[in-house]
């Protein structure tokens, strides 16, 4: 079947109505869903220790999980690494650095400045805890005593980790590493505070931070990972990945196919008899105004309509489709059979209590 035409899809007549804005999450659910995005499930322990209901803005909860995690790696130990360090030596050692040495004249002082590997904990992933843990320390809008837990666990750490403050530059870095299991969870945290964080500290020093449950862009990012994680995680029967699907297309000169945009799911389910290609869209409504009548949205639609024309589903496979959207103030439930792929536009609300958020999603491929 070919492309759907520019009107196909926004026509169809939907009549609920949704709200302006993204739903504001409630904490509880929001720890819940930032573990599974980030791809770890507390243990009952740090349940225990983590209470999100005692919290009621998302930095408070954010500097507690990271306060319970950095308490664990410490009880661990700190990862150690080889970090070069420059001084000025009686004796040689490493590598002998001749300019600096000769312009200050150290030589005839006994002295020389050398460049040298040494293991120990001051690898950039401590100092970036370290430093963001001194930023939360200096943070007001944070209650009193959740800052003095901070500054406690600041005086716990290695006096040779040198502290370091979140940035964009650096957590990239860190991330080219691909860190894993506990230093990764701690790189997912320190990374949303940093985004979190407003521009400009105020005059006395200290930093104010954003809801960020209000940031549609990161929200959607933190959505996606929420969804295709619950499912690796809570299920067994289909396989979870996010895939490449190639256009069933032809040119006649091979570098034109270069031109084609990527498709890349969200997330695919996959088992020897259903093929479920699953869109997260977080968006303030599924439905939009148009000619005084509620729609779907169109682009949206089409979207997962090229994912399911071009995906070549395996004999005896059925091939489906799914639209997810977190509700607003209304639920929607539509089910459609679009190029023969059985294919449903749904809400999911995220202010419900978690276990009929697990069950709602669970449900949703069954």
């Amino acid at each position: 079947m070919g492309a759907p035409g520019p009107n196909s899809f926004a026509d169809l007549p939907i009549h609920q109505s949704t709200h302006s804005t993204v739903q504001v999450i409630p904490i509880q659910n929001l720890y819940y869903l930032l573990c599974y995005a980030w791809n770890r499930l507390p243990d009952q322990q740090e349940l225990q220790a983590v209470n999100p209901q005692a919290f009621h803005r998302p930095l408070e909860l954010l500097t507690h999980v990271l306060l319970v995690a950095a308490r664990r790696q410490l009880r661990q130990g700190l990862p150690v690494a080889y970090t070069e360090h420059v001084a000025e030596l009686t004796e040689l050692r490493g590598r002998l650095q001749l300019t600096p040495t000769l312009r200050r004249n150290l030589l005839q002082q006994g002295r020389a400045l050398c460049a040298f590997d040494e293991l120990g904990p001051n690898t950039a992933g401590a100092r970036l805890l370290l430093g963001t843990l001194q930023l939360l320390a200096r943070t007001r809008s944070l209650p009193a005593a959740l800052r003095q837990e901070v500054r406690a666990l600041v005086h716990r750490f290695p006096a040779e980790v040198l502290p370091e403050l979140p940035s964009a530059a650096g957590l990239r870095a860190l991330r080219r590493h691909r860190p894993t299991g506990l230093a990764a969870f701690l790189l997912n945290v320190c990374e949303l505070i940093q985004q979190s964080a407003l521009p400009t500290p105020d005059a006395a020093g200290t930093s104010r931070f954003r809801d960020f449950r209000r940031d549609e862009v990161l929200m959607a990012r933190l959505f996606e990972q929420f969804v295709r994680n619950f499912y690796r995680l809570e299920q067994r029967h289909f396989r979870v990945l996010s895939e490449t699907i190639q256009w069933q297309a032809t040119a006649e000169d091979a570098t034109g196919l270069d031109l084609l945009p990527a498709m890349i799911t969200d997330t695919t389910l996959e088992s020897p008899t259903r093929k479920i290609i699953l869109d997260t869209k977080y968006y303030a409504a599924a439905l939009r105004q148009r000619y005084n009548q509620q729609k779907l949205i169109a682009p949206h639609l089409y979207q997962l309509y090229a994912y399911l024309q071009n995906q070549p589903a395996l004999p005896g496979q059925q091939l489906e489709g799914i639209l997810l959207y977190p509700a607003a103030t209304q639920a929607l439930d539509v089910r459609y059979s679009l190029g023969g792929h059985p294919v449903r536009i749904v809400t999911l609300d995220l202010t419900q209590p978690w276990p009929q958020i697990a069950a709602a999603l669970l449900a949703l491929a069954a």
